[in-house]
């Protein structure tokens, strides 16, 4: 079965709008001036939500998405506009957590910068659990994040990991990779 072979009209207006923030950011549209500006932050968002709704997710999951963000939370209040948001025929629930806080039930897992030192240890306790990695760290898709975005050249870009969506037992959708600047196999 191919995955999206008929995308949803609301999952083809997503991929569109991803598309188009990709697009507009390859021709200079946006500019990120520090981690923290409010139109990164808000692209970020965007990056976060349309990764939701262009993954496979296992059936046996249930109704929600737990979305959860662990370390120093950068996003301020503009990830809340996830919170029950559908994606994938499922409600977001957004979930903000600590290192040593447990992981287990998180479907979406977002690992800040101040996280990254304990990352290995995150990974391992999520180890054959259907979780979606994200990051927003200098070489986190080498280190076995699945999803990571980069600012390059002031652009919001993201590279995808096959091996950790794999691992995590879920698919990426064929066009979300191509929209990927590099994917680690």
């Amino acid at each position: 079965m191919a995955f999206l072979s008929r995308p949803t009209a609301l999952a083809q207006r997503a991929l569109g709008a991803l598309a188009l923030l990709l697009g507009t950011l390859g021709h200079g549209g946006a500019t990120a001036q520090t981690p923290v500006n409010n139109s990164e932050t808000a692209l970020k968002v965007a990056f976060i939500y349309n990764f939701t709704l262009f993954t496979q997710w296992p059936t046996d999951i249930g109704n929600t998405l737990n979305l959860c963000v662990v370390g120093q939370d950068s996003f301020g209040t503009a990830l809340d506009v996830l919170q029950g948001k559908m994606a994938a025929g499922r409600t977001l629930v957004l979930h903000r957590k600590n290192t040593n806080e447990s992981l287990e039930k998180c479907q979406v897992l977002f690992i800040s910068p101040s996280a990254m030192g304990s990352l290995p240890r995150l990974l391992d306790n999520l180890a054959d659990s259907p979780t979606l990695t994200i990051a927003d760290s200098p070489g986190a898709a080498t280190r076995g994040v699945a999803l990571n975005m980069n600012v390059v050249k002031n652009k919001v870009t993201f590279e995808a990991n096959l091996q950790a969506v794999r691992l995590a037992k879920l698919n990426l959708s064929s066009k979300l990779l191509r929209l990927a600047t590099e994917v680690v196999p």
